[in-house]
């Protein structure tokens, strides 16, 4: 499977917990990859993802922009190259700090694809 991520539909993460917040799942089970989903979240300017835990683990990896994950009251700056392993029942939230789209990869287990 080859595809580009401009062909995924945008899923807009509607929730008063969720501020500019957009996501494309680009591999998951429909593509053949049974227990994972591979995501690209774009967070606009002031943009930010529910403060919030849950039992599984995730990996992130920052493609472009600049912003911050908070995990368990640390916040911790990030850009482009930056990458985070977030364990399960961490509370976490990124936000987006500046002027551009904050936008990354998020791998979760298949039960963390949530929308």
């Amino acid at each position: 499977m080859v595809n580009h991520e401009k062909n995924s539909e945008v899923i807009v993460m509607n929730s008063p917990l969720v501020k500019n917040a957009t996501m494309k799942a680009l591999v998951g089970p429909n593509e053949g990859w049974d227990s994972h989903v591979l995501r690209v979240l774009t967070l606009d300017v002031n943009g930010y993802s529910p403060l919030h835990k849950h039992p599984w683990p995730h990996i992130n990896y920052v493609l472009e922009g600049e912003g911050e994950i908070e995990i368990d009251g640390v916040i911790t700056k990030v850009f482009e190259g930056s990458y985070a392993f977030i364990e399960g029942n961490k509370l976490h939230q990124f936000r987006n700090t500046g002027n551009t789209p904050f936008k990354f990869i998020c791998i979760v287990p298949k039960e963390g694809h949530i929308i």
